[in-house]
């Protein structure tokens, strides 16, 4: 028979909640011009799955990894993304102020697709690993039980709030959709960068709502920039 401690599972709840609204928040930024979270979401999923069972395995190894390595890396990756998908938000706006005669709508390209589930991957697998830091912390105070049980509420909490919030987010105009996963990509991936270079970032992930907003500014003026010089007429010699 095993005893809950109110304390750490309260802590466990609120930290799985906290750090896995992170991958939804990008998981449903990356639904881009197929409409669903498919992709995005298996990523995550995969991630954090992998976190979870080598958490399960060898959780003193994963806390023995430097943070940086894990840090670095996922930033250099979702900088990669970043510039992929930037081309893409382009494309769509394009198509948005310059349409062309309608056709059926498509589902995203392979390509596409395999930005939305990378992209979820790395949110899940940094995410998930904070997140089991924490919950092996609990576990290694004699509280795993507490730790698990927090964990797994979290999870259900955040899931059923992602279900509710699915369709009024498939409703949202696909340029918007991908300006915002583009601007998200690049703020996770400063932000990453300053933590492997323990930047003190004041209070802390609150920090990504200003990065995304500063983002946000940033990509739509330059994709705007593009756009302008692309129809600009060049002039020739006669």
């Amino acid at each position: 028979m095993f005893s809950l401690s109110a304390a750490a599972l309260i802590l466990a709840f609120l930290i799985t909640l906290l750090e896995m609204t992170e991958v939804v928040a990008l998981v449903f930024a990356l639904m881009g011009e197929s409409g669903s979270i498919r992709h995005g979401a298996l990523g995550a999923v995969a991630g954090v799955a992998v976190v979870g069972v080598i958490a399960l395995g060898a959780g003193a190894a994963l806390l023995a990894v430097p943070s940086e390595w894990l840090l670095v890396g996922a930033a250099v990756t979702l900088y990669a993304f970043g510039v992929f998908l930037f081309r893409s938000t382009r494309r769509s706006y394009h198509k948005a102020w310059y349409p062309s005669p309608a056709g059926p709508k498509g589902s995203a390209s392979s390509s596409e697709q395999a930005v939305q589930f990378g992209g979820g991957f790395t949110v899940g697998v940094v995410e998930a690993v904070e997140t089991v830091i924490v919950l092996i912390s609990i576990s290694a105070a004699g509280q795993g039980a507490s730790a698990v049980v927090g964990a797994v509420a979290g999870g259900v909490v955040l899931v059923a709030i992602a279900l509710v919030l699915h369709e009024r987010v498939r409703r949202i105009k696909v340029p918007w959709l991908k300006l915002g996963a583009t601007s998200m990509l690049f703020s996770f991936a400063v932000f990453w960068t300053g933590e492997a270079l323990h930047v003190n970032w004041p209070y802390g992930d609150l920090c990504l709502l200003p990065l995304f907003a500063v983002f946000l500014l940033v990509v739509r003026r330059t994709v705007g920039y593009l756009e302008h010089e692309s129809t600009i007429p060049v002039e020739t010699n006669r």
